[in-house]
């Protein structure tokens, strides 16, 4: 009898610890899917526009000249133009591509999107001369603004306003970063694990 009893509590036991190995592992499993959950909000509040503004100026002076009247004479026009332009470059975070791995808690970044350069110019034509035989006509105007495009997109290149807008997204990507860390979670991208070194170092290779 006494044998028997203790089989008996002894199943009981071994079915107790299997029960509670069962909430454990659901438990488990409950916390990384709610994890899960948190960080795709994150990534959801991130995935915004990010922006940086700037303001550029020049002067450009257009000059065209061609053969008046039976090439008896040059016929030039020429104008003045004054440059303003409002320029932005952004990142639109709501076109960041990611895998999240719930098994190995892993968040890998797939791609980033590149960034989004809009130019705005406003342009006021000063000391406009021409003549009856070599007037300002549409296709003036589309190289006047072809050329002032070009020329700011030289100027922006030249200027800290693509580095600001990285800075800015670096900024944003790191709150991802110390959210994965703090519960234990993996960021990836390239390939390689990132820490706040790497997004701001190698974040733009390739």
């Amino acid at each position: 009898m006494v044998k028997k009893a203790l089989l008996v509590i002894i199943a009981i036991g071994v079915i107790i610890l299997l029960f509670r190995y069962c909430e454990f592992k659901g438990d488990s499993h409950t916390t990384v899917v709610e994890e899960s959950a948190l960080i795709q909000e994150q990534i959801r509040n991130v995935g915004k526009l990010v922006v940086t503004e700037g303001h550029f100026s020049e002067v450009l002076t257009y000059k065209d000249t061609k053969k008046g009247f039976l090439n008896l004479f040059d016929a030039e026009k020429k104008a003045i133009v004054i440059v303003n332009a409002e320029v932005t470059v952004g990142y639109d975070l709501s076109k960041v591509q990611y895998d999240i791995d719930e098994t190995t808690k892993t968040i890998t970044i797939k791609n980033i999107p590149k960034e989004e350069i809009k130019i705005s110019p406003d342009l006021k034509y000063y000391d406009v001369q021409q003549n009856g035989f070599n007037e300002f006509g549409g296709e003036d105007y589309n190289k006047i603004n072809k050329q002032v495009k070009e020329s700011l997109a030289k100027k922006i290149e030249k200027s800290s306003l693509k580095s600001n807008a990285q800075n800015r997204l670096v900024s944003e990507l790191s709150k991802i970063l110390i959210l994965t860390n703090t519960m234990g979670w993996t960021l990836k991208y390239n390939g390689k694990q990132m820490s706040n070194e790497r997004l701001n170092d190698g974040i733009f290779e390739n």
